[in-house]
């Protein structure tokens, strides 16, 4: 039985992520180069009297791309609980072992048998795309673990290393299949490659929601098997778990969250590696705890930093996976030192 401080804790924290990210979307509405009121943007939202100028932007251009920022950040903190949870290696991450360069490569491909037609391929394009990147994520889990197993076993030192060869490797298929794109091809290639959401439409949203909805709720219903995997593999199958058949499934739900949120915002790194650390810090190590948290933490840091930089830098905007990369980057370096 878990105790009421617990719960309490849970929700408190639960509901002040909810509050951070509230924030960001009234400034996200309410910021730019066309700035609008509260009330405008109630006004709007509700709708009250709207202005077609109101409209077009807060629908066209300002909410799609909150709403999938959100997605995107919680897609990548849940499945960085789930990857660091089965590895039990708090140093993992969908870019850091690859995935994510897996699932962009299979997506560049996509553009590269497509180019010159991305805009005929509407609806049909959006929903494909997350399928050619969970083919590319599978293709780079499979490699992990066919070069980080040791005596049948996963060796978490060697994760690391083999998920940076991997994601070197696949990053320089992905750059030579978009230097082959035509220039317009290219130029959208190496923006969405940056991780940027600048180009969020109802129908990326639309392509994600699925892949949330199926794939998240699974995830979080199997988590207190993630607690169960922090114990010696053998204490774990004496318990009565089938462990390789549980690791498939919580790792194909996140590959199949990671490859949609890759196929709609690119390459945004690091929030599945700095989430799960702030969730467990948080909540404590109830893997339903982190999971949840987790996803709130993942939003928060996208809508966030897609916010500082498109406001921060203005007139010119900064990709989102830039501004969480340099945040990340002298983090991930702090988790180092501090494992060593």
């Amino acid at each position: 039985m878990r105790s009421s401080p617990q719960v309490s804790r849970l929700w408190a924290v639960l509901a002040a992520g909810g509050g951070l990210i509230a924030l960001s979307v009234y400034l996200g509405l309410t910021n730019g180069s066309f700035d609008m009121s509260v009330f405008d943007v109630l006004r709007t939202l509700l709708p009250i009297q709207p202005t077609a100028d109101h409209d077009w932007v807060i629908f066209q251009f300002r909410l799609p791309r909150i709403v999938l920022g959100g997605f995107v950040g919680v897609a990548l903190g849940v499945a960085g609980a789930v990857i660091q949870g089965v590895t039990r290696n708090g140093l993992a991450d969908p870019g850091i072992l690859g995935i994510n360069a897996g699932a962009g490569m299979a997506i560049v491909l996509f553009m590269l048998l497509f180019q010159g037609s991305q805009t005929r391929i509407g609806w049909l394009g959006a929903m494909a795309m997350p399928l050619f990147g969970l083919i590319g994520g599978i293709g780079a889990t499979a490699l992990v673990y066919l070069f980080a197993r040791h005596q049948g076993r996963l060796d978490s030192q060697r994760l690391i290393l083999v998920g940076i060869a991997i994601s070197s490797g696949f990053g320089a298929i992905t750059m030579y299949a978009s230097l082959k794109m035509n220039p317009r091809d290219f130029e959208m290639a190496v923006v969405w490659l940056a991780g940027s959401i600048y180009s969020a439409n109802w129908k990326f949203v639309a392509a994600m929601l699925p892949w949330l909805i199926i794939l998240v709720p699974i995830i979080w219903l199997r988590a207190h098997i993630l607690d169960l995997f922090q114990l010696a593999e053998a204490t774990t199958i004496s318990l009565g778990v089938a462990v390789e058949r549980e690791k498939n499934v919580l790792l194909l739900c996140s590959i199949g969250i990671i490859s949609a949120s890759v196929a709609v915002s690119g390459s945004i790194g690091f929030v599945g590696l700095i989430a799960p650390h702030l969730a467990k810090r948080l909540v404590g190590v109830r893997h339903r705890d982190i999971v949840a948290v987790s996803g709130v933490a993942g939003a928060a840091m996208v809508v966030i930093g897609d916010l500082i930089g498109k406001t921060v830098f203005a007139p010119a905007e900064l990709a989102v996976g830039i501004v969480v990369s340099m945040i990340g980057v002298p983090y991930f370096i702090y988790l180092l030192m501090r494992s060593r």
